[in-house]
């Protein structure tokens, strides 16, 4: 487990929307089959090169420190690492935040998936963006854009393989939308089925979702043997789709957010504390980068005083900001109006391994998971981008 230090730092610049984040992915692979968008062709910010087929794999929670750090358990991965690109996920370092950019190509300040749950201004109430979405929330209207295989499913073949519950799920409903879906449910099987969709057309566009390393992180902790010996798996997998796609496949691997241990002894109940709880009405996000959302009208020395009590109590521990303060710093990319009301009032973003529950709302199993992310930490943000076959090159049998 990393140690904390209690050293305050500036608050990191925020993620490079439109050059350089998970949310260009799509939008350069789009370029790349030279496809064209609702509005014109797509920017190819990652200058990907020009390709007939192209398959994204997302590992999810496979951050590049990780990947650096316990390599040893990747030796197909790891020869590509001295040629990898280090993309940003969004913001916050989730799931739901980040690939619905994945899938969008835009920021959460426009998409609108900004946290783990996040506040329903309509409802008054906290939903969840991932697995247990609220049924009064049309995914489709939560995420009114067109995503990227919307706009070009009529111009190539594009597939989503991943696993037969997300299937119709309300997450892949808001923002990866469009094309066909193929539901797989090993490791084995979503990658043959990758496989077999670049065979089957000359042209396609191909995304493959591999959740097993952020599985084994929440669970056992991203340092741990679990951890390796899934990675060992991830690895071997992903080098036999490299050995097998046509020689004409731009073959890409990336990931939505990285991942840190938070030991038990810091992961913290922070709602026993009446003077970080008075005035907020609702608490969101997830333990790393809280949503404080506070009760309607509360005065101005009342918001001073929280504010102070944040700081007070885990200032030398986490970026403690505004909603006002995030927005203007860019953490949220450009703000649709519509959006404005899920983003907390407070946020509260870690910068030390520790975790901050709400035990009012959260569940005794939530306090026992053990790798985690969302905050702003290099560690948490910043992902690979490999690139383990191209056109026209010889791709690495490892």
């Amino acid at each position: 487990m990393d140690q904390i230090t209690g050293h305050r730092e500036p608050l990191p610049a925020a993620p490079a929307y439109g050059r350089s984040t998970i949310a260009e992915v799509f939008t350069s692979a789009a370029a790349a089959l030279d496809l064209t968008s609702t509005t014109g062709p797509f920017d190819n910010a990652l200058g990907l090169p020009a390709a007939s087929r192209i398959c994204v794999v997302v590992v999810d929670g496979l951050g590049s420190a990780l990947l650096k750090k316990r390599g040893g358990h990747a030796p197909f991965l790891r020869r590509h690492l001295d040629s990898a690109r280090t993309i940003g996920s969004a913001f916050p370092s989730t799931t739901a935040a980040s690939l619905a950019s994945l899938g969008t190509g835009l920021p959460p300040g426009r998409h609108g998936l900004v946290g783990y749950d996040v506040l329903d201004p309509e409802q008054d109430k906290v939903v969840n963006m991932l697995g247990g979405w609220d049924a009064k929330v049309d995914p489709q209207r939560w995420q009114p854009y067109p995503s990227v295989f919307e706009q070009v499913s009529a111009q190539v073949p594009v597939v989503s393989v991943s696993l037969p519950k997300f299937a119709d799920s309300a997450m892949t409903r808001a923002a990866l939308r469009g094309g066909s879906y193929l539901a797989a449910g090993t490791l084995q099987a979503r990658v043959r089925s990758a496989h077999e969709q670049l065979a089957a057309t000359k042209r396609s566009l191909v995304y493959l979702y591999l959740n097993e390393m952020d599985k084994a992180g929440h669970r056992f902790g991203c340092g741990s043997s679990q951890w390796g010996t899934q990675l060992e798996d991830v690895d071997g997998a992903v080098k036999t789709l490299a050995a097998r796609v046509p020689s004409d496949t731009l073959l890409l691997l990336t990931a939505d957010h990285g991942m840190v241990d938070v030991d038990e002894a810091h992961r913290y109940d922070f709602s026993t504390d009446p003077t970080l709880i008075d005035g907020v009405a609702h608490t969101a996000g997830e333990p790393r980068m809280l949503h404080l959302y506070l009760e309607p009208g509360l005065s101005t020395d009342r918001r001073e005083s929280l504010i102070a009590a944040w700081q007070a109590a885990y200032g030398q521990y986490a970026w403690i900001l505004t909603r006002e303060q995030a927005i203007e710093a860019g953490l949220f990319g450009q703000v649709d109006e519509r959006v404005l009301p899920r983003i907390g009032d407070l946020l509260v973003a870690a910068r030390e391994p520790i975790a901050l529950y709400d035990r009012r709302r959260t569940s005794e199993s939530a306090m026992e998971v053990v790798g985690q992310h969302g905050s702003l930490t290099r560690a948490e943000r910043e992902v690979p981008l490999l690139t383990l076959g191209r056109p026209g090159g010889k791709v690495s049998r490892g």
